[in-house]
Parts: structure tokens; sequence; C-alpha cells
């Protein structure tokens, strides 16, 4: 068995798409488990080329992947915990960052800086397995009923750092509502009061909050049969990269350089206000960063793609 580690969220599993695909390429006759949260069982469908999920949340729980490991990679982070954690699995071989902390010394040093996506693939390269970054691409899953062409706006993040102020995202809503969106707000349950805030700000009907009604699976199938999606450094734009879905992506704090979508793709804008010194700021609602960005901003950039699906047509990744 190859048991890789990934035990995170939405955007993590996203983010390691080439890295999964290319262990697959790699091992083609081994078994490919992958150590996640059960929850995320239906985008692992989705990525396809995963045997079997090991439900693992965190570095609380070891693994147990119930057969022996022949090859654990760390797709997890740096060490030492998750070093340990897979230890535990006894594996044969171990595919990791060099952590002295954890005896490890073997893989690459670790950078900072790097986009979440080369990270993975620079790893597997230590080790003589090719993987392509831009291998992004979702299965694309059926509507099964759910709305379809809709413009799809993210207000929440579990981090409050990252949210655009609900009263911006409220503003756009009526705005691409007036020029003829269909828009749905889209969320966790623990955000569907959030939603329904900017959306009884905006005008819209109930109907319109989807946040806390639909499951991952459902989620996922609005996001692939959207129009576009409007978010924040979420879950939920990384799903727009793999269906190819046209989106902007309002970065703070973290800048987009480590986590935001191919920079050479017209489907995908970012909008980033840049680094540097936020005085004043008390560390509660959403930072500097994202107050920043201003709403003629965002409709600029929803214009832009917008206007690139119709001249395109057909969905492309």
């Amino acid at each position: 068995m190859i048991l890789v580690l990934r035990a995170l969220g939405v955007g993590d599993l996203l983010t390691a798409v080439p890295a999964l695909r290319a262990l697959r390429a790699a091992y083609p006759g081994g078994e490919l488990a992958l150590a996640a949260p059960a929850w995320l069982a239906p985008l692992v469908d989705l990525v396809g080329g995963v045997d079997r999920l090991v439900d693992t949340a965190g570095l609380d729980r070891p693994p147990r992947p119930g057969s022996a490991v022949s090859v654990a990679v760390n797709l997890h982070g740096r060490g030492p915990r998750s070093h340990l954690v897979l230890a535990t699995t006894r594996p044969g071989r171990l595919l990791a960052f060099a952590n002295a902390e954890a005896g490890f010394v073997d893989g690459p040093p670790w950078s900072v800086d790097e986009h979440e996506v080369d990270r993975w693939c620079r790893l597997l390269s230590w080790y003589d397995i090719a993987a392509d970054r831009t291998d992004l691409g979702l299965r694309r899953p059926g509507s099964a009923g759910l709305p379809t062409g809709v413009t799809v706006l993210h207000p929440g993040s579990k981090v409050p750092a990252k949210r655009w102020p609900a009263e911006r995202f409220a503003a756009l809503a009526r705005t691409l509502t007036d020029q003829g969106h269909r828009v749905l707000l889209t969320g966790s349950a623990d955000e569907r009061a959030l939603a329904t805030r900017v959306a009884d700000a905006a005008g819209l009907p109930p109907d319109a909050v989807l946040a806390g009604r639909t499951d991952l699976g459902g989620l996922a199938a609005v996001v692939a049969n959207a129009r576009l999606v409007v978010s924040g450094d979420t879950g939920v734009a990384h799903l727009a990269t793999g269906f190819g879905t046209a989106s902007v992506v309002l970065f703070g704090p973290v800048p987009p350089a480590r986590w935001g979508p191919p920079v050479d793709r017209p489907r995908h804008r970012v909008l980033w206000a840049g680094e540097g010194d936020w005085p004043g700021w008390d560390g509660v609602g959403s930072h500097p960063t994202m107050v920043a960005l201003r709403l003629d901003e965002v409709l600029a950039a929803v214009a832009e793609v917008d206007k690139v699906v119709r001249v395109s047509g057909a969905v492309a990744a």
C-alpha cells in the first residue's frame, strides 16, 4: 500500500491533486490510500485514482490503514508531528521533507514562500516522481436537480480575517442581480447566518441562501455548473479552478502566490491589495488587505471573466 497523509480541508486536498495523480502514475499496481477526513469522500471521488480513503482528521489520531504500508508520503506538512504520525504505520519507505527534529534528513528542504501546488510537486521530484502542476482538473459531477448557470457568492471563511466585508458582498449581490445574474450564496452550516445577512441586505429571497443546505458533493455540483464564483481564499475557489468555472478570488492576508489559481488561465482573476504594514488592526474581523479591496474592482474583475466565458463558450479549465 502507498499511504498518503493529507488530513486537512477542501483547498488542501485540491492543491494536492497533481501530486496524488503523480503518485498514482508512479505506483500503477499498488493500492493508493489517502489519509484524510471521511467527509472529503465526495471530492476524493472527483479527483480519481485513490483506491481507499482512510478516515484521518488532523494529527491527533494516527491513520489506521489496515494493511502493510510499503511507501508513506507526507503531503500534510513539514513535520515533525506529521512525520512521526506516519512513522506509526511502520512504512517501508517515507517520502517527506527533511526534518531533523523528526530524525528524517532524506528529503528536500522546506520553502515557506512557494505555492502550495508547487510544494508537493517539488517534494515528489526529489524522489524522481514527475508531477504536472497544471493537472488540477476534477471530474465534473451531474447537477442532480441543483441550480445551474448561477453566480455563486461565497462570503464565508473559517478564518475571519480572510472574509471580505459582508456589506460589500451584499452590494455586489445587488449589482449583479440588477445585471441579470441569478445570485446564490453558499457556505457551511456555521456560515448560514452570515449568508442570510448578506442576502437580506441585498434584497434576495430566502431561497437564494444555499449555505448549510447542501452537502459537500452538492456544493461541488453547484460550483461545477455555475456561471461564475466570487469568494475569498477558500476551498470554493479551488473547486472553481478544478472545474474550470470562472472565478474572482479575493486574497488577504495570505498572498495569491501561495494559494491562488493558475495565473495563465483567463477564466480566473485574483484581487490582492498587497503586503505591508497595517497599523491599528486589532486582529478582529476582516484583515485590512481584504477591506482595501473595493467593490468597483470586484465588479470589473467579474465583467472580465464573464466576457471570457461568453467568448470562449464551452467550459475549459
